[in-house]
């Protein structure tokens, strides 16, 4: 069996700091010797502060040099190292888009209008789901067969890119029971973000608890975070509803998620 551990493909995709490691490596060798660890930050959507500290872990380990405030050299390791990984990208890409993806000849959307076999057909999404019409889409293929209204209709040969923007994640932290839980709720404010949701995941007892109260029913608890995160994936505008315990967790999925969220404190004076 291969040994995952030693194998760079299987690092980058999987470690959020080899990958950002990976990416600062890349700027550096692009841009050196003048770095602006700013513009990096706001690159990679992390703190400039963060950005130093990979920079010194980098310079630790002698894969960059170090010629003095802003500016650094990557070394022969460095470069090895990112030659390696790049490599194994460059590889993984080449399977998905020529093995993987070629095979993916059907795609199923839901029929919203009667349509026939060899109709040609707009794609769009709503509500997260994939819809052909006969409108005029920026995404278009060839009806596989016949569907009426609201069936599910296979579509072959499609072109362009479906238009999906992203659902933004509203984070609505609550108190666990020791701290009052669903009793200890503002309730006006989290119905408000609550009626703008098209999708509502719940973390603990408390919130399910609390989202009833609040008047409404939460369409996942199991799996919630992945739930919501997927749903925002599909242009659903989402609502978590969180214990305080498990929101800080939750939170460094989301930012490493590159989702829009908001953040909304629920814990009543």
């Amino acid at each position: 069996m291969k040994n995952l551990e030693n194998d760079p493909l299987y690092i980058i995709l999987r470690s959020k700091r080899e990958s950002t490691k990976f990416q600062i490596l890349v700027d550096i060798a692009e841009n050196q010797p003048s770095v602006r660890q700013q513009e990096i930050a706001e690159k990679l959507g992390i703190t400039p502060q963060a950005v130093s500290d990979y920079i010194r872990d980098l310079v630790d380990d002698g894969m960059v040099y170090s010629q003095g405030r802003g500016s650094y050299k990557i070394t022969y390791k460095g470069v090895e190292w990112v030659l390696a990984n790049a490599e194994a990208l460059q590889s993984y890409a080449k399977h998905v888009t020529r093995d993987i993806i070629q095979q993916v000849s059907v795609w199923t959307a839901i029929a919203d209008c009667e349509i026939k076999k060899g109709d040609s057909v707009g794609l769009f999404m709503r509500e997260g789901l994939l819809y052909a019409s006969h409108s005029d889409q920026s995404a278009v293929g060839t009806a596989e067969n016949n569907a009426v209204k609201g069936a599910d209709v296979g579509v072959i040969d499609v072109k362009g890119i479906i238009d999906l923007k992203k659902g933004t994640v509203h984070i609505c932290k609550i108190p666990r029971i020791q701290r009052g839980g669903s009793d200890s709720v503002s309730y006006e404010g989290l119905k408000e973000v609550l009626n703008d949701a098209g999708f509502i995941g719940v973390v603990g007892i408390e919130s399910y608890i609390a989202v009833g109260k609040a008047g409404f029913k939460a369409d996942a608890f199991f799996g919630a975070g992945d739930a919501v995160i997927d749903a925002a994936f599909h242009g659903l505008e989402c609502a978590i509803v969180i214990v305080d315990e498990e929101f800080t967790d939750f939170l460094k999925r989301i930012e490493t998620s590159e989702l829009a969220y908001k953040m909304y404190d629920f814990v009543s004076s």
